[in-house]
C-alpha cells in the first residue's frame, strides 16, 4: 500500500520512522512519500519536503512566513493527487495538516491522525472540522483520550511511542562507547536542550552558557541538531568551550546528571530517562501574549500536564534568565531530596503512560482500517 505522511517537527519526523518501521513489518509492499527529516528517510521514505523548511512556531513568525506557507499548501495538494496514496497521515504540525485533512477528506482519501492537534489546550472549535473530516485519529497522551470522549469523538489510545523509542534505544546503547567517543565520563554530565527551531535556539540558548563558568564541576553538552550548522549554535555561545552533539540526545540523556529542557517532547523523553530537568521557554513577546489569553493551560511541559501537578520547574518569558535559572540548577544538581521527589513524579508519570508497543499497535489499526 501507498502511504503518504506529513510531519512538519523534529519530534513529529522520529515517531512517524517509528510507525513506517511497523507498517513495513506488517505491509511488505509498503511505500512512503513524506514530508518529514532523517529519521523517516532512514526508514526509506522519499522525503518531498524537509522538516528544515517547514517548522514556523508563533503568530508572528507564521505570518512572516505565509507566502511560504501558502506555497507548500498548493504543492503538498497537487502531489497527493499525482501520488493517490492509499492513506494520508498526519502527524501533529496542526496548522498545516488540519488544512490538508480537509482537502484530502473532500477528495476522498483516507485521513488518518496520528498525535492529535492539542486542542485541549486552544482552539477547541477545531473538533467539529475534525470529526468531519477524519477517518481515524490516534491520541498519545492518556488526558487526551477522556478529553475527545466528553467531545463525542472516538479516539484511540495505545499508549505513548516514545516509550518504544526509548526501549528500542536502551536495548542498542553503549553508555561505555559513547561516553569514550566524546571524551567525556570524567565529571557529571548536564544536558543542555535549546530546542530545534532557530527561534527557540536563539532566546533558550545563550542562557544556558550562563551556568558553564559558574559550575566548573560540571561537563555542560549541548543536545544539537545538524539541521543547523555548528557556526550558527556558537552565535549564542560567548565562546564558551562547550560540545555540541548532533542527532544523539539519548545518548546524551542516558549518562546526564540533569538536564536543562526546551518545552516540548524533550520534557517528555527527559523524564523516561530519568533524569531531573528543569524546562524553560521564550517566544515572541507578541506570540506569547497572543498566546497567553487563547489557552487556558496551568501548565507548559507535558511532564506536568500528564501529571496535572508542578513535577517539574518551568522557567518561562521573564523567569527565563540568568538568576533564576542559577537558582534552579542549584537545587536539582545539589538537593538530593528534591532530586528523590523529581523521580518519583517520574515513576507515576510512566504509570498513568502505560506499556510500550504504541507504534506496533497503530500501524496494525492504520492497515486494518485501510483494508476494510
Amino acid at each position: 500500500m501507498k502511504y503518504y505522511i506529513i510531519a512538519g517537527e523534529v519530534s513529529g519526523d522520529l515517531h512517524a520512522s517509528f510507525l513506517m518501521k511497523e507498517l513495513k513489518a506488517k505491509d511488505e509492499e509498503a511505500e512512503f512519500r513524506v514530508w518529514g527529516g532523517d529519521n523517516m528517510l532512514n526508514e526509506g521514505a522519499t522525503v518531498v519536503k524537509h522538516i528544515k523548511d517547514l517548522s514556523f512556531m508563533g503568530f508572528v513568525e507564521v505570518i512572516t512566513n505565509l507566502k511560504t506557507i501558502l506555497t507548500n499548501l498548493r504543492f503538498c495538494k497537487k502531489d497527493i493527487i499525482k501520488y493517490k496514496p492509499d492513506a494520508v497521515i498526519f502527524v501533529d504540525y496542526p496548522g498545516f495538516n488540519l488544512k490538508m485533512a480537509t482537502f484530502c477528506h473532500l477528495k476522498g482519501f483516507k485521513t488518518i491522525y496520528y498525535i492529535s492537534p492539542k486542542v485541549w489546550a486552544w482552539k477547541k472549535g477545531r473538533i467539529k472540522l475534525m470529526k468531519k473530516v477524519l477517518t481515524r485519529l490516534y491520541v498519545i497522551f492518556p488526558f487526551e483520550q477522556d478529553f475527545f470522549k466528553k467531545h463525542d469523538l472516538d479516539v484511540e489510545y495505545y499508549g505513548n511511542p516514545l516509550l518504544d523509542e526509548i526501549q528500542h534505544y536502551s536495548k542498542t546503547q553503549d553508555k561505555g562507547a559513547f561516553l569514550k567517543a566524546n571524551n567525556l565520563g570524567d565529571k557529571p554530565i548536564i544536558a543542555l536542550l535549546p530546542g530545534s527551531r532557530v527561534q527557540e535556539i536563539k532566546t533558550i540558548l545563550s542562557i544556558q552558557m550562563t551556568l558553564v563558568d559558574k559550575f566548573p564541576d560540571f561537563d555542560f553538552v549541548i543536545a544539537g541538531l545538524d539541521t543547523h550548522k555548528e557556526s550558527f549554535y556558537r552565535k549564542f555561545m560567548d565562546d564558551k568551550d562547550v560540545k555540541i552533539i548532533n542527532n544523539q540526545t539519548y545518548s546524551i540523556l542516558s549518562v546526564s546528571y540533569c538536564a536543562i529542557v526546551c518545552s516540548g517532547t524533550a520534557t517528555l523523553e527527559t523524564a523516561l530517562f530519568n533524569v531531573p530537568e528543569v524546562v524553560c521557554y521564550k517566544a515572541n513577546p507578541i506570540s506569547f501574549a497572543i498566546g497567553k489569553m487563547l489557552v487556558n493551560l496551568k501548565y507548559i511541559s507535558l511532564v506536568n500536564l500528564i501529571l496535572d501537578r508542578p513535577a517539574v520547574v518551568e522557567l518561562l518569558q521573564k523567569d527565563w534568565n540568568e538568576e533564576s535559572l542559577e537558582k534552579e540548577f542549584r537545587r536539582i544538581t545539589y538537593d538530593e531530596g528534591y532530586r528523590t521527589e523529581i523521580e518519583m513524579n517520574y515513576s507515576n508519570l510512566k504509570i498513568l503512560l502505560g506499556d510500550a508497543g504504541a507504534s506496533n499497535k497503530i500501524a496494525k489499526s492504520i492497515i486494518k482500517l485501510i483494508q476494510n
